[in-house]
């Protein structure tokens, strides 16, 4: 019988549950946009909110969907959603969240929801309210409407390199295309054309009233090392902060060196350490 303080949270605790994701805007970005938009009602949502707490102390939620996702958990709170989710079957895509929240989930459910395709464990998360000092590249836009079609193979290329599988193998892709146009018409896609070919693209996947949260940065490959990437995230910082939010954040593999350098012409500083554990 399960006696640790872990339930799904409903829309009587949606204030409580805001709350929370304010303390931590950037590692919970992703959780505080779904709860803006759907709220808490299952029905309503792609997913479920879990919360750890009594009702009058709510002390971390984690989000259970496509991908699951702890925020501000202690370890009381991570060792009570893993017996929660041990006995459960693994539908999420992924685990992502502060890295001690995610590796220490991780080292109690991968007994049972192993193997992982691959643990990230260390990610820099990164953000800035300031426009970079960079100059911004002229050239970087939002992708129109009717471009879609010319920045579906860089989304496509960007995110198999990313994540080391191809989002065409899941419904030929039909779900990664609709998700890219919802970010073209929302516009949150950025891109650089040189002769009709994408040579750098980049999205805001997130956006909340603290933080525009930036996915999918591409260059293309014979375009790297010449130096396009700084100015182009430069500009699309300087938009993202103008039209969405008052800060732009990100995260990054700790081994992409060259993107960490980028991003810190950029003017971003270290807000902690994401992880990820893919399936």
């Amino acid at each position: 019988m399960l006696t640790t303080p872990v339930r799904q949270l409903g829309e009587s605790e949606r204030r409580a549950v805001e709350q929370l994701l304010d303390l931590d805007p950037y590692a919970g970005a992703q959780v505080a946009e779904r709860v803006a938009a759907r709220g808490l009602g299952w029905w309503r949502s792609e997913g479920r909110v879990l919360g750890y707490g009594s009702r009058r102390n709510l002390e971390s939620v984690c989000w259970l969907g496509g991908n699951l996702t702890p925020v501000l958990a202690t370890e009381p709170a991570i060792a009570a959603y893993a017996d929660l989710l041990a006995g459960q079957e693994r539908l999420c895509s992924s685990i992502v969240g502060r890295a001690d929240a995610v590796l220490g989930l991780w080292e109690r459910l991968a007994s049972t929801w192993g193997p992982a395709r691959d643990v990230r464990p260390n990610q820099p998360l990164l953000a800035t309210d300031t426009v970079p000092a960079v100059a911004p590249d002229p050239q970087v836009r939002h992708v129109r409407r009717g471009e879609v079609d010319r920045l579906f193979p860089a989304a496509v290329a960007m995110y198999t390199e990313e994540v080391g599988v191809s989002p065409l193998a899941e419904d030929d892709g039909r779900g990664y295309y609709r998700r890219v146009q919802d970010l073209v018409r929302a516009g949150r896609a950025y891109v650089r054309f040189v002769d009709g070919e994408v040579v750098f693209k980049a999205e805001l996947a997130v956006v909340t009233r603290r933080t525009a949260q930036v996915q999918g940065v591409w260059v293309a490959p014979e375009w790297r090392g010449r130096g396009i990437a700084a100015a182009a995230m430069a500009a699309v910082v300087r938009d993202a902060l103008h039209r969405f939010a008052p800060t732009v954040s990100l995260y990054v593999n700790d081994f992409n060196r060259a993107a960490r350098r980028v991003y810190e012409r950029c003017g971003f500083r270290p807000m902690g350490t994401l992880a990820t554990v893919l399936f």
